[in-house]
C-alpha cells in the first residue's frame, strides 16, 4: 500500500479538494543534485484531487490514503511498455514483411509509438483506482501564550 497524507484545500458539497504536501527530490544535497535543479527548472503546478467524504470535512483538514500497488504496476506497464512494444513492432514489420528501406522504418516505428501512446492515453482512463481513507486528522487548534500562564 502507498499512503500519502493531503490537505484539504476547497469543499464543494460532500467532495473535498485535496492537495499534496510538496517534497523536497531529496534532502541530502542541499540542491547541487539533478533532481533538484530539474525541480527548480520544471517547477512544480499544484494540483488537486477531488475525493467524495461520508463524514464532514473542514477546509485545513488533512487526510490519509492508500492505494495498492498492483494498480500502479498495471498503469506503469500500459503507459511506458505498450507504445514501446507497438513501435518495436510496427518497425519489425515494415523491415521483415513490407521490405522497406530505413526511412519508412522509422515512420513505422514512429506512428507505432504514437498509437501506443493513444491506446495507453485511452485505457489509463478507464483504470478504477481503489482508493482507502486511512485517517482522517483532527484540526489542532494553535497554541498561543496568555499573560501570566
Amino acid at each position: 500500500m502507498i499512503e500519502q497524507t493531503l490537505k484539504v484545500v476547497a469543499l464543494s458539497g460532500h467532495i473535498a479538494h485535496l492537495e499534496a504536501q510538496q517534497k523536497q527530490a531529496c534532502e541530502g544535497c542541499n540542491g547541487r543534485c539533478g533532481s533538484q535543479v530539474f525541480s527548480k527548472l520544471f517547477g512544480s503546478a499544484k494540483k488537486t484531487f477531488p475525493y467524495k467524504f461520508d463524514t464532514p470535512v473542514v477546509v485545513g483538514q488533512k487526510i490519509t490514503l492508500s492505494l495498492d500497488d498492483s494498480h500502479v504496476v498495471k498503469h506503469a506497464f500500459t503507459v511506458y511498455m505498450l507504445p514501446l512494444f507497438l513501435s518495436l513492432g510496427f518497425a519489425l514489420v515494415a523491415a521483415e514483411l513490407l521490405l522497406v528501406t530505413e526511412g519508412w522504418q522509422i515512420l513505422a516505428a514512429a506512428l507505432g509509438g504514437g498509437i501506443g501512446f493513444l491506446m495507453a492515453k485511452m485505457w489509463v482512463k478507464s483504470f478504477r483506482h481503489d482508493i482507502k481513507v486511512i485517517k482522517i486528522h483532527p484540526i489542532s487548534l494553535p497554541l498561543t501564550q496568555i499573560d501570566g500562564d
